[in-house]
């Protein structure tokens, strides 16, 4: 294997090349797309009573992680085609063939490189994406009011029992463990309500949750009354509550697949959540496409004047794959598509096309 690559010092000054690259196009890109997401939503923010500048760093903090991620691929794909336009310019790639290594020998230590780019991106999403992305979700669920405390937790579920509805602002835990808190109940019989309930706290007991302290209001008399413990929801499962808005985004791989079971184990749809479990595996690994689909940047002589050419057919595959695969994800959710297939097929089409154009043009 190690005949395959260049020399040592030759893989690093190009792992070295690319990695820098990539991370400073990302940067700057961050920083201008998060400034622009600022300007259309620091309104907002200030617009809750009781915040300033420290909420909108706050907002800035979860909101970036997500700007990172969406990012990350197509920095790839821009260091890459950077990189390597760079060092055809140079020759460099001239006397890397005339040396005797082949295109592929060429591109491998930007192949490993992008596979240590597709880790960290994963273990990046898996960490921190998936909670900041919750706890926006739930702060901005209250038009950015007070802060959630949990980070993690399922926000704004809605649940009926009968002509009962109930609404938890926050549910935790899974099973016997679920945790509810701001319950609001609408008693309802025939379609009137007949009083509600407010709680700030809820636990599974047998044969309901029990909730308290809180408050009663009833309807006809207009009386408010406090109570310390009620038991409401006889017939609702823990599962319809923590299963009742499962948004793949704000779950990391293992706990999606955790929901995931749940739901099969309940009897209820997942197949647009499967796709979105697959892709947060393939995904990340996208990283690993780019070197090869922006490798013809890398080849031809530079003063043929088709440098140019080379690089916009490079970058033009690299955004038809991101096309490919927000298309195919989308028919995944709409469930024309099996999961596997809508989360894997692009990643293995534009493999084949990469490796094709690569063999057909130099190999």
């Amino acid at each position: 294997m190690t005949s395959f690559f260049p020399s040592r010092t030759v893989a690093i000054y190009m792992a070295r090349l690319f990695l820098v690259r990539t991370f400073a196009i990302l940067l700057g890109l961050v920083l201008v797309l998060q400034t622009l997401d600022l300007l259309s939503t620091t309104g907002d923010i200030l617009a809750a009573p009781g915040n300033g500048q420290s909420q909108i760093w706050t907002y800035v903090s979860l909101r970036s992680p997500q700007i990172i991620s969406f990012l990350l691929p197509f920095c790839v794909l821009l260091g890459t085609i950077l990189t390597l336009i760079t060092m055809n310019q140079n020759s460099e790639v001239v006397a890397l063939k005339a040396a005797g290594l082949s295109a592929h020998q060429v591109l491998a230590p930007l192949l490993v490189a992008s596979l240590g780019v597709a880790i960290v991106s994963f273990v990046f999403n898996d960490r921190v994406v998936s909670r900041s992305t919750a706890t926006l979700t739930q702060w901005q669920n209250v038009d950015y009011g007070k802060m959630p405390i949990d980070r993690g937790d399922r926000a704004n579920v809605w649940v009926r029992d009968g002509d009962d509805l109930i609404e938890v602002n926050q549910t935790r835990g899974r099973g016997a463990t679920t945790q509810l808190g701001g319950i609001t109940l609408y008693d309802r019989t025939g379609g009137n309500l007949r009083s509600i309930v407010r709680a700030t706290r809820g636990v599974y007991v047998a044969g309901g949750w029990r909730v308290g302290p809180g408050t009663r209001f009833d309807v006809a008399s207009g009386n408010l009354i406090p109570f310390d413990t009620l038991v409401i929801g006889r017939g609702i499962r823990a599962d319809q509550f923590t299963l009742a808005s499962v948004d793949a985004d704000s779950l990391s791989f293992g706990a999606l697949r955790a929901a995931i079971a749940d739901l099969a184990e309940s009897g209820r749809p997942t197949k647009a959540l499967e796709g979105s479990l697959w892709h947060k595996l393939s995904g990340p690994l996208s990283a690993i496409l780019m070197p090869l689909l922006g490798a013809v940047a890398a080849f031809g002589i530079a003063r043929s004047g088709k440098l140019f050419v080379r690089a916009v057919i490079g970058m033009a595959l690299g955004f038809a794959y991101f096309v490919a695969d927000n298309f195919a994800l989308a028919m995944g959710n709409l469930g024309a598509y099996p999961p596997f297939l809508a989360a894997w097929a692009p990643f293995l089409l534009f493999l084949f096309i990469g490796e094709a154009v690569l063999f057909r043009t130099e190999e």
